[in-house]
């Protein structure tokens, strides 16, 4: 967690590290700073790449972190980077909603916002190599209003 605040109290800024934070960010400062912070954290929990991890599957659908590899049905799937990440996330929360804002801030390392539509049509891509549509879903689940779910088909 990266504490943004106007109090520069040493006190306070102990006490907040103390109780948890990862850093602790004094204005003034530019939103760039504050997106390589959050990158920095990220990276040091281990959130923002998948090296390592062990594989995750969802029905037919099996990814590989660490060879940066996805496969349905045993057939390799031709996935750009942005696309493994967004598939990999999901696959770690599946079966959860999750949010076009939690997307922005964990796939693309955009926390303040932005281009929704960017993950609408990632989504869109994602579902044409998965051999779906939105109005026929198999693994790619729309909860409107709150976001998306990726869940084996059945």
């Amino acid at each position: 967690m990266v504490v943004v605040t106007a109090h520069d109290d040493e006190r306070e800024i102990i006490r907040v590290l103390d109780a948890g934070a990862d850093d602790y960010v004094v204005k003034p400062f530019g939103t760039g700073q504050i997106e390589a912070r959050i990158r920095a954290v990220l990276r040091r929990s281990g959130q923002q790449d998948g090296k390592g991890s062990a594989p995750l599957e969802c029905g037919g659908l099996r990814l590989d972190p660490a060879a940066h590899e996805a496969a349905l049905d045993g057939v390799r799937l031709d996935l750009s980077r942005r696309e493994f990440d967004l598939l990999h996330y999901l696959a770690q929360h599946a079966g959860q909603v999750v949010t076009r804002r939690d997307l922005l801030t964990h796939v693309w390392q955009m926390p303040y916002g932005g281009a929704d539509k960017t993950v609408d049509v990632h989504i869109s891509w994602l579902r044409r190599k998965l051999g779906e549509t939105a109005q026929r879903p198999r693994y790619l689940h729309t909860v409107r209003g709150v976001g998306v779910k990726l869940s084996p088909p059945g």
